[in-house]
């Protein structure tokens, strides 16, 4: 019941998951109280690099019941990565970098930031290597992410006893 969506549903509820998360990554941690200030943070982080990919492959259907990894969920993993990666760059640019420390201030999007003077100023190295990270963390956490789900979800951890008439599956 659970996994019966369409291949493209699967990636547009993953997209839209790490959208939430990378939305979430912007706001200073300081303003959440108490415990919050470390699960908040926790939450985001696994909402950009976990859960999208897991939660697409659980809720694509398989084309059959002997489906295992298929082409399409090899290409899953890096499509999702390079689809996010291009909201990450709009909201980069737009919105602001994502705060990864807890002692980070957010400072506005990085199209303003280029043109400041300062401590606020941001350089296109910078920048450039900020993304660099970012789309290398994506393409590696999504690719893993997916395929091992799928590994899970196909009987990988299967095994039956090679013994007669009286088979056991464990």
């Amino acid at each position: 019941m659970f996994n019966k969506t369409s291949y493209r549903r699967g990636v547009v509820e993953g997209v839209i998951l790490y959208t939430l998360g990378r939305l979430g990554a912007l706001i200073t941690p300081t303003v959440f109280p108490g415990w919050v200030f470390v699960a908040a943070p926790l939450l985001f982080l696994l909402l950009q690099f976990l859960i999208p990919p897991v939660w697409a492959t659980r809720r694509i259907r398989s084309i059959s019941k002997r489906e295992r990894l298929s082409k399409r969920f090899w290409l899953l993993g890096s499509r999702l990565a390079a689809i996010c990666f291009g909201v990450d760059l709009l909201l980069t640019l737009c919105v602001g970098m994502a705060l990864n420390s807890f002692g980070s201030v957010q400072q506005g999007p990085a199209l303003l930031r280029f043109f400041a003077s300062g401590a606020n100023h941001l350089t296109f190295a910078d920048f450039a290597l900020y993304e660099v990270k970012t789309v290398a963390a994506l393409f590696a956490f999504f690719t893993l992410a997916v395929v091992c789900t799928r590994l899970a979800m196909g009987g990988f951890l299967r095994f039956t006893m090679p013994a007669g008439g009286n088979r056991v599956t464990l």
